[in-house]
């Protein structure tokens, strides 16, 4: 077995950093260094820990997650940990000021944790570490586009038809376009009702609110008709499917991660 990956996890919901801590723990090459509730707890750690990566939220107690980058940043002595950013929707212009600081990734809430995991191997694979200096406005967090061989119309076809959306609806190609969308250009989903929604409503000659409408019901489908099995196996560890329907966009941001996933391990 190699070096391990050393990885802090800062977030002010103790329920998920326990979730993370326990999941993280039970992979071999993985090990947690250090957990923290608020961003200062965050700061000493990753002065004293060194880590290799951080998961860290946008939102937090006494320093933000935009206030730990700044630190990082400022500190030239020490080596740049990966950056893998929790955020949530409605946080649209903090995650873009994230974008500037240098953030490697970020992973909407709800996330799958499988995901998580192989995006922390992906970010730490035989990757040189750059100064901070390096990080600019030009700087663009790491997505995995549509290459290695994987047809993505495919898989999101398959993936689609396992869930049990059915194709006859209109909500089925307006969703099958905007995975394939947000798989291209992740940053459309800080835009989905000013660029996501209006760029498929030309591709098919409809209004923006038809199309956020179409989703909305082929997700309802998808949920009253649905495979359990199979729902559970895509979006089990986001969220308690017996109990709720993800948002249009959750729904749409865990596909297309699934698929850029697939896309870079093909």
């Amino acid at each position: 077995m190699g070096k391990k990956i050393k990885i802090i996890v800062a977030d002010d919901n103790r329920n998920l950093c326990q979730m993370l801590q326990n999941y993280l723990q039970e992979q071999e090459d993985l090990i947690i260094v250090g957990v923290a509730n608020n961003g200062l707890e965050a700061w000493e750690l990753i002065q004293t820990q060194e880590p290799d990566l951080i998961i860290l939220d946008l939102v937090m107690p006494n320093l933000d997650g935009l206030g730990v980058l700044e630190r990082i940043n400022n500190r030239t002595t020490m080596t740049r940990p990966k950056i893998i950013m929790l955020t949530a929707f409605g946080q649209e212009s903090l995650t873009h000021q994230a974008m500037m600081l240098g953030v490697d990734y970020f992973i909407l809430k709800p996330f799958d944790l499988d995901i998580l995991s192989k995006r922390i191997r992906t970010l730490t694979q035989d990757m040189p570490t750059a100064a901070p200096e390096q990080f600019s406005s030009s700087s663009s967090p790491i997505v995995s586009t549509a290459g290695n061989g994987l047809n993505l119309n495919v898989e999101v076809t398959t993936m689609m038809h396992q869930i049990g959306i059915p194709a006859h609806v209109k909500g089925y190609q307006y969703i099958r376009d905007a995975i394939l969308m947000v798989v291209e250009d992740v940053s459309l989903l800080g835009a989905v009702t000013k660029e996501l929604y209006p760029g498929i409503a030309k591709k098919f000659d409809t209004a923006p609110s038809r199309v956020e409408r179409g989703i909305r019901h082929a997700i309802e489908l998808a949920w009253e008709r649905g495979h359990t099995d199979t729902l559970k196996r895509i979006f089990g560890y986001s969220m308690n499917i017996e109990r709720q329907k993800p948002t249009n966009s959750e729904f749409i941001a865990l596909l297309a991660d699934k698929l850029r996933v697939m896309s870079k391990v093909s």
